[in-house]
């Protein structure tokens, strides 16, 4: 099982919090180092000292670590033009050694949208350019040294464009998408994706959702197995209930809502046994933990010390 962070960093946290946290979870052994993608604070929180863009953190995190991979959970297909994020993704995927890998998203938080003008048109247009996008991206990054990329669609058009830089994973970084939608999603995963990621459900709904996408796989001639399963959900683990409850207020969280939503809530021991049963479940082999409060760096050794070593 690979365990792996996921940040929030709209929630309140500069660069300089998110890279102790990132050499903290390389440093504890973690697969790898998420965050969102997003520019405005979701709740209750004071969103201090302001939102950072997940590229631009991306890629100082990328020369600032040696091992963990880096990505996005999920980079919203409203904020760029697939274009510009085939090359920046490119760009960092090469500071980081070939270290970089890419969730895209279709975009949903209207709130942000509205408070810094940012276009977010009605579900089935969005999906349709993201669907573009996605097509964009993967095309430009595939495309052979020397050839050049074309690309007519209703929302954008590329002329021979050089499809320049290259990342330093080839043909690709992996690509990651996710959602409950029952038809479009799984074909779009079915097409473009490495990983297929669903966050905070519960395990019958990913269940029925993963197969959903390995039944489209199969209609395209792919093997599903290509797909790698994987899920997000809250961690708040502590040595004892003292200790679990003293996170989960941290948090801004009620403990019941957590234990009602099955997130990984608990001691090391019943952590472990959710994610068991969870695995069983749903074939899952990756596992993002939403790591919330950022300072709390113990935290993270206590899972990687506890938790980590019974899931292999």
């Amino acid at each position: 099982m690979d365990l792996r962070i996921f940040t929030e960093p709209q929630q309140g946290a500069d660069y300089s919090r998110l890279l102790r946290a990132a050499t903290a979870a390389e440093d504890a052994g973690f697969d790898a180092f998420f965050r969102s993608d997003h520019y405005l604070r979701m709740g209750m929180a004071s969103g201090l000292p302001g939102s950072t863009d997940a590229w631009i953190t991306l890629a100082g995190l990328a020369r600032e670590t040696t091992r963990i991979r880096l990505g996005t959970l999920v980079t919203s297909a409203t904020f760029r033009h697939p274009s510009v994020l085939a090359i920046s993704v490119a760009q960092v995927d090469q500071m980081s050694g070939g270290r970089i890998e890419v969730g895209l998203g279709s975009g949903w938080y209207d709130a942000e949208h509205i408070a810094y003008g940012i276009e977010l048109p009605d579900f089935g247009t969005r999906f349709d350019r993201y669907a573009e996008q996605l097509e964009i991206v993967t095309g430009l990054w595939e495309t052979p040294e020397g050839a050049t990329f074309s690309f007519h669609g209703k929302h954008y058009r590329l002329e021979d464009a050089p499809a320049l830089p290259k990342p330093t994973q080839r043909p690709r970084p992996p690509v990651i998408i996710g959602g409950v939608g029952k038809r479009r999603t799984p074909a779009l995963a079915a097409r473009f994706a490495d990983e297929f990621n669903l966050p905070f459900v519960d395990s019958a709904t990913a269940a029925a959702q993963f197969e959903r996408v390995d039944a489209a796989a199969r209609k395209l001639g792919r093997d599903p197995k290509e797909i790698i399963r994987s899920v997000a959900l809250t961690m708040c683990v502590g040595r004892d209930d003292a200790e679990v409850a003293r996170r989960a207020d941290t948090i801004g969280r009620e403990l019941t809502d957590l234990k009602r939503r099955n997130e990984l809530v608990g001691t090391p021991a019943e952590v472990v046994d959710k994610i068991g049963r969870y695995r069983e479940a749903t074939g899952i082999t990756r596992l993002y933990l939403q790591y919330l409060d950022l300072s709390d760096l113990d935290h993270l050794d206590l899972v990687a010390a506890e938790i980590a070593p019974q899931l292999d």
